[in-house]
């Protein structure tokens, strides 16, 4: 099936248009990430994909023209603290109200990946199901909070080699099961979720 193209949203002239996207729901360890970004249509990005489909390294070169040439952009994170207390989509939409906010331009309007809206936004909002492969704003929102996460693993592994986050990014693979059974949980893994609470004693 052929990849539809990319379209930019806009409003009227002066309008800001914010993609809003997250990295990083399903993991069993680290914080959740968003990313907020309003492109300059005068200094396009070539190549905007859904991050998903896109290579590490293509990734990684894509955010930096992104960052290059954006009129603005912001990475936030909800901790694993956070994700804990809350539950995993309230930390999420938290994340994505922490990155529009942090954008040097006050946006007109966000348009969110997936079905739902953080509260407390200052601007107009909508929600675009599968946007991240259908809206370039979203698209780039999406590369950023993806590898500002990937970033995060790489971190993670710098203080706990034992549990080869560089690896499995933190999903509950075999491999990351097998070391959570080792060695127990870390700081960073989150307390809330089924296969981390069953270790510390809780049910699934």
């Amino acid at each position: 099936m052929q990849q539809p193209d990319l379209f930019d949203a806009q409003l009227e002239p002066g309008a800001w248009v914010a993609g809003v996207d997250e990295a990083g729901r399903g993991p069993l360890a680290g914080p959740v990430f968003a990313a907020a970004v309003i492109l300059d249509p005068h200094r396009p990005v070539a190549g905007l994909a859904d991050s998903k489909a896109l290579t590490a390294a293509r990734r990684e070169e894509l955010a930096g023209d992104i960052r290059l040439k954006a009129l603005a952009w912001c990475v936030a994170s909800a901790s694993v603290q956070e994700i804990d207390e809350l539950n995993i989509l309230q930390a999420t939409m938290l994340a994505m109200r922490r990155a529009c906010e942090g954008l040097a331009l006050a946006p007109t309007q966000a348009l969110i990946d997936g079905n739902r809206i953080p509260k407390g936004l200052a601007c107009l909002a909508q929600a675009v199901v599968k946007g991240d492969a259908t809206v370039a704003q979203i698209s780039a929102a999406s590369i950023l909070a993806k590898t500002a996460r990937d970033a995060d693993c790489l971190a993670l592994h710098a203080l706990y080699p034992q549990y080869a986050f560089d690896q499995h990014k933190g999903y509950g693979t075999a491999l990351h099961l097998e070391r959570l059974r080792t060695h127990g949980p870390c700081p960073a893994h989150r307390r809330s979720f089924a296969p981390v609470r069953v270790l510390l004693g809780g049910t699934a």
